[in-house]
């Protein structure tokens, strides 16, 4: 691949990431995705040019994200791509393995419970609870769905670090309030509200209908 313009040099990656904005940690994922894609296609090396050309950034924002990292591009080589990996990947704490749980087992949580890509990040979906009395007792994508209602029993068993919401909008912040109460460090929320919880539990709120509605206003004014 062709080279980037810039010198390279490696230091301690978490130099500056406990001062990265939000925004950069969502490029900083996708960068992470785009890189072990490439490896898979068995490319050794990329440029700030190529990975901002690959999830719509300018190669300048690359190169920012990057250097925050303790890394530069190096002329006439690029960025190494197992190197970059390792490196976002510490980063992001994907060199860690977190034990996952999901709340609600709809359309949404069978199409995630059915993903295979989050083992590969450091992910692995421990259990699955819904109420349905259907899905209760089976198992999608090999991963059991229990009783919602043994939730807390089973979560003192399993201890998991993190946790997806994909439940009904009324049941989110009451599902929420039990997930920080059994120690839950993260929740990724999907149902359409804002979580704000207590104590020092992270939350990541992501509103599908809020995203359609920003891609539609940019087609309007692409």
């Amino acid at each position: 691949m062709p080279s980037d313009p810039t010198p390279e040099t490696t230091s301690d990656p978490n130099s500056g990431v406990n001062k990265l904005p939000r925004p950069a940690v969502g490029r900083l994922s996708l960068y992470f995705r785009e890189l072990h894609r490439l490896a898979d296609q068995g490319e050794t090396h990329i440029n700030s040019k190529q990975l901002g050309a690959l999830v719509d950034v300018s190669p300048a924002v690359v190169r920012r994200d990057l250097s925050s990292l303790g890394t530069i591009g190096r002329r006439g080589v690029g960025y190494p791509i197992d190197k970059l990996t390792e490196q976002i990947g510490t980063v992001l704490g994907s060199g860690l393995q977190w034990q996952v749980i999901l709340v609600g087992v709809g359309s949404l949580g069978d199409a995630l419970l059915r993903y295979r890509g989050f083992e590969r990040l450091g992910f692995r979906l421990v259990a699955a609870f819904d109420l349905d009395p259907a899905k209760i007792d089976r198992q999608i994508g090999g991963v059991s769905i229990w009783n919602a209602a043994t939730m807390a029993g089973k979560l003192a068993e399993l201890s998991p670090d993190l946790a997806i919401l994909a439940v009904p909008v009324d049941q989110a912040p009451s599902v929420a309030a039990d997930l920080v109460a059994a120690g839950i460090s993260g929740i990724l929320n999907f149902a359409p509200t804002t979580l704000r919880l207590p104590g020092s539990t992270a939350v990541v709120n992501v509103d599908l209908a809020s995203e359609l509605q920003r891609l539609a206003f940019s087609v309007q004014n692409r």
